[in-house]
């Protein structure tokens, strides 16, 4: 009796050994399915310079230069565990179209053909603008049809599909009350409903100030005061959480090279005339890189990181994915934030007839996955989508269904459903987030 329970107690000791060792192996696999870099063989070794504990990053790292941001880099990840959303994925938000029925006419839908600026190629397309509803400033045509962004039932629905990504930002467009883009009408009193419906779907909000006509250093320090003054009591506010505890509210700068970086300097360094620095207004804000100079010039300006936009792949040298390692390096090595902007495809002939070499083809979402694996590659701390709803540019996540009428054929996501880009986003981002969590241990 006394050997059998030998025996036993031996079996058993065995048996426990096998299960541990079993757990530890498995906790040394990589990811090797949906967007993992290890399962399409690329190299995910850290790039030289590039910091892999990003908890370690110091909130005393002195700037290597007179303008460089202060503010230290995010430490860990923004996400949200009881709705699986995640605060590191930014999604770009138009708030500019609009219909008879509530905005007195179309907004945006009808746009113009924009003409090229040579006579010459000009002469060669057609001009004039869409025509609504069957005819509308887009390759594709929204499920939701040609609609106005202050529809209560329409905002509901944007919130419940973006919910439905996992992305957890939106980034709106936006631009001071009483003023507007070219083709529109101003859209700053949608901002109060934008961010209670964000609410309850557990999104944030954060603002894409937009090149106004007589935008400066000094309107944009105005523009910084009222959003935050305005909006920055409200539960869907987004700040952003650097590495030495700060939570501030952070602002991408769409066009901001149109600013000189010194007039930028005095706005974002310590020493500047009317700095943000130090004070309530304080931020974390992110220029656009377009041209490679572009680096040097946000680093002078104090600015605290660098966003694409763009989703043409080969478009700009930002927008181009085998420019985001070296990007990534040299914001690493400057304690900048680099944020890749990755998108499903392009195509704006429908306001450009003439730009047909800037089309990138969606693929059946073959361009969007590659594009997602490339922000994965370089480990960034978060990364933007372009876009949810730019129709005219075909950047849209959005639902969008087949369409054909008398004089047009619209794209569509067929053999897939009208969720297609939803549901890849959504994939995308538990992998991000996933990976995140393994670049941080």
């Amino acid at each position: 009796m006394a050997r059998l329970r030998r025996r036993a107690c031996v079996a058993l000791f065995l048996f426990t050994l096998f299960v541990l060792a079993t757990l530890m192996g498995l906790r040394t696999l990589k990811p090797t399915d949906g967007f993992s870099a290890q399962a399409s063989g690329a190299d995910v070794r850290p790039a030289l310079g590039e910091k892999v504990d990003r908890r370690s990053v110091s909130s005393d790292v002195q700037p290597s230069s007179p303008g460089q941001a202060h503010n230290a880099k995010v430490a860990g990840s923004n996400s949200s565990p009881d709705k699986g959303i995640s605060y590191d994925v930014h999604i770009f938000y138009h708030m500019w179209y609009g219909t008879p029925q509530l905005d007195e006419r179309y907004l945006h839908w009808d746009h113009i053909l924009v003409p090229h600026w040579d006579p010459k190629i000009a002469a060669s397309y057609p001009r004039g603008r869409h025509l609504p509803p069957e005819d509308i400033a887009s390759s594709f045509y929204p499920e939701l049809g040609p609609y106005s962004s202050r529809d209560p039932e329409v905002l509901e629905s944007h919130m419940e599909q973006i919910g439905a990504t996992a992305a957890g930002v939106l980034v709106v467009s936006w631009y001071p009350p009483g003023l507007a883009d070219d083709h529109g009408e101003p859209t700053e009193d949608l901002v109060p409903s934008i961010l209670d419906a964000a609410i309850r779907h557990g999104l944030k909000v954060t603002f894409h100030i937009q090149p106004y006509k007589g935008r400066t250093d000094h309107s944009v320090h105005d523009n910084i005061k009222y959003i935050v003054d305005r909006y920055g009591d409200h539960g869907a506010f987004y700040r952003f959480t650097t590495s030495n505890g700060k939570a501030l509210p952070l602002f991408y700068i769409y066009d901001s090279y149109l600013t000189p970086p010194e007039g930028w300097a005095e706005l974002l360094t310590a020493t500047g005339s009317h700095s943000l620095r130090g004070t309530q207004y304080d931020g974390v804000f992110i220029a656009l890189i377009v041209e490679e100079r572009h680096k040097h010039d946000i680093l002078a300006g104090g600015f605290d990181g660098m966003y694409t936009y763009f989703a043409s792949n080969g478009f700009s040298y930002g927008s181009s994915h085998q420019n985001w390692k070296g990007i990534k390096v040299f914001c690493d090595g400057n304690n900048l934030l680099f944020v890749p902007s990755v998108g499903p495809g392009y195509i704006d002939t429908s306001i450009r007839p003439w730009n047909n070499h800037n089309t990138r083809n969606r693929v059946n979402g073959r361009y969007y996955e590659t594009a997602l694996q490339a922000a994965l590659n370089v480990r960034p701390e978060i990364v933007t989508i372009t876009s949810f709803n730019e129709w005219h540019e075909g950047t849209q996540i959005e639902r969008a269904v087949p369409k054909k009428t008398v004089t047009r054929l619209y794209l569509d996501y067929q053999p897939h459903e009208p969720d297609l880009y939803l549901e890849l986003t959504r994939r995308w981002v538990e992998q991000f987030s996933k990976e995140k969590e393994q670049w941080l241990m």
